[in-house]
C-alpha cells in the first residue's frame, strides 16, 4: 500500500512539475521581444517557403509544415521568415509551430510575418506604380494584425512588403509612401493597446531601397519610413551581380595565376561578402547621414546552386553547392561577429518560383533540395546526426551527391577568368 501511494505521489509531482514548466516555457515564449531576438546568435533566422509543387496552388499540409519546422529546429534555427498573407501558407505555419510547442512545450520557433504589398494593376502589363492596390494590401495588413494577436508567442515581427519599393520589381512595386502609411498604421494599433507593444514592425527590402546605394531613392517619405520602423531589414545578392555588375567576381589570367581553381573560388566568395557587406555599410552609412539610430538587419541573401542561365556555365559560373556553401559559412560568420540577424534566403529548394525552367536559378535557393536532401552547406550537420529520424516527403535527411564531393567538384567551376589584361 505505502508503494501505492508513493507512486501516485510521485506521479503528482511529476505532473505538476510538467505543468509548471509548460507554463514556463509558455511564458517565456510570450515575453521574449524581437528587440531580444534580433542580433541574438542563440536565434538563427532564415527565410521559409514550404512550396513542394509547380504551382502555390497546392499548399503544404499542416504535417509537412511541422516536419520541416522540425528539421529546421534540428539545424538550429529559431526565427523563420514568411512572405504574404494571401494563401494559407503563413496562417498554417503558425498552427504548425502552435501545434508543435503543445506536443513539446520546449519546442522554440518565432515568426517574422510578411505582409504583401502590391501596386494597383500588379502582376499586369500595365502595373501603376503612383497607385497602390488597396484591397489587397489591407487585407494583409488586417491579417497580420489578426495572427499577431491570435499567437503572441509566435510572431514577433510583422514585414509590410517585400522588396516592395525598389524600381527593378517592376511588376508591383510601390513608392515609399505606401510603406510608410502602413508602417504608421501598425505603430499606432501598438500604442493604443490593439497591437502587442513588443511586435516589431519594418519593411524588407533592397538595400538601395534603403538609401543604400542610387540616391534616386532619397525622399523624405523614405526618411520618415526609416524614422517609423522599429529596424531595418535589407537585402543583398552578391549572387544576381555576379550578372549584373560582375567587377568584384571577375578576375584577370594575371591574377590568376599560379593559383588552384580552389583558391580562386575561395577568394572570389570572401569578395562577394565584403560586397554584401559594402551594401549592408551603404545603409548603415546613409542611415546614419540622416542623424537617425536604427538596428539594421539582413532581411535576404543567398546563393543559388543551380542555373540554366545567367549564373551556370554559360555564364558567371556563380551557382553551385561549393559556393553557396562559402557564401553561407562568410555570411553566418560576419553576422554573427557583428551582432546582426541574416534571414539566410532560403530553407528548401522551391520549384513554383521558375515552374517551365526546372533548373532556373530561382527554384535552387534551399539549403535543402525539394526532396530534402542536405545540400553541401550542411553535410556537417548530417554527418553529426542532427537530422536523424527526420523527413520531407517521405525521404529521410541525406546528403546531396550521396556525399560525394569527388561527384559535386565535377559541376565546380572558377570564375570568369577575362582575357584582357593579359599582356599588362
Amino acid at each position: 500500500m505505502k508503494n501505492v501511494v508513493f507512486i501516485g505521489l510521485f506521479a503528482s509531482v511529476l505532473w505538476l512539475n510538467l505543468s509548471c514548466n509548460t507554463q514556463h516555457n509558455k511564458m517565456n515564449r510570450k515575453n521574449i521581444t524581437a528587440a531580444e531576438l534580433l542580433g541574438n546568435s542563440a536565434y538563427p533566422a532564415i527565410s521559409y517557403g514550404g512550396y513542394r509543387h509547380n504551382s502555390r496552388e497546392t499548399q503544404p499540409t499542416i504535417q509537412e509544415l511541422k516536419n520541416d519546422m522540425k528539421i529546421l529546429a534540428a539545424m538550429g534555427i529559431k526565427l523563420i521568415r514568411t512572405y504574404n498573407l494571401q494563401l494559407e501558407h503563413a496562417p498554417n505555419v503558425l498552427k504548425a509551430i502552435d501545434a508543435l510547442q503543445k506536443e513539446d512545450p520546449t519546442f522554440e520557433m518565432y515568426v517574422m510575418l510578411g505582409a504583401w504589398i502590391d501596386c494597383a494593376n500588379a502582376w499586369t502589363d500595365a502595373p501603376d506604380h503612383k497607385a497602390e492596390d488597396e484591397q489587397n494590401n489591407r487585407s494583409e495588413i488586417e491579417k497580420a494584425v489578426q495572427l499577431a494577436n491570435q499567437y503572441p508567442e509566435i510572431v514577433k515581427i510583422i514585414a509590410v512588403g517585400n522588396e516592395a519599393m525598389v524600381h527593378w520589381a517592376w511588376s508591383y512595386y510601390v513608392s515609399p509612401a505606401v510603406i510608410l502609411k502602413y508602417v504608421t498604421e501598425l505603430q499606432a494599433l501598438k500604442k493604443d493597446g490593439t497591437l502587442n507593444k513588443q511586435v516589431w514592425i519594418t519593411s524588407s527590402d533592397n538595400f538601395a531601397s534603403w538609401g543604400g546605394g542610387d540616391t534616386a531613392y532619397h525622399n523624405e517619405d523614405l526618411v520618415d519610413l526609416i524614422k517609423a520602423v522599429d529596424y531595418i531589414s535589407m537585402h543583398t545578392y552578391p549572387f544576381h551581380d555576379t550578372h549584373y555588375n560582375p567587377g568584384f567576381w571577375e578576375v584577370t589570367q594575371q591574377k590568376s595565376q599560379d593559383k588552384s581553381h580552389l583558391e580562386l573560388i575561395d577568394e572570389a566568395m570572401q569578395r562577394s561578402r565584403d560586397y554584401a557587406i559594402a551594401q549592408y555599410d551603404g545603409v548603415k552609412k546613409y542611415v546614419a547621414s540622416l542623424g537617425i539610430e536604427k538596428p539594421i538587419h539582413i532581411g535576404e541573401t543567398g546563393w543559388a546552386t543551380v542555373s540554366s542561365g545567367y549564373y551556370g556555365r554559360k555564364g558567371s559560373h556563380a551557382a553551385d553547392e561549393y559556393k553557396q556553401a562559402l557564401y553561407y559559412k562568410y555570411l553566418r560568420k560576419w553576422t554573427t561577429e557583428n551582432n546582426i540577424s541574416c534571414f539566410y534566403f532560403e530553407a528548401f529548394d522551391e520549384k513554383w518560383k521558375d515552374a517551365t525552367n526546372a533548373k532556373g536559378s530561382e527554384n535552387h535557393f534551399g539549403l535543402f533540395t525539394l526532396d530534402g536532401k542536405a545540400k553541401f552547406a550542411l553535410w556537417d550537420r548530417v554527418d553529426d546526426g542532427a537530422f536523424e529520424g527526420l523527413t520531407r516527403n517521405g525521404n529521410s535527411i541525406e546528403k546531396t551527391y550521396r556525399g560525394s564531393k569527388e561527384n559535386l567538384f565535377i559541376s565546380v567551376m572558377p570564375p570568369i577568368i577575362l582575357e584582357s589584361e593579359v599582356n599588362e
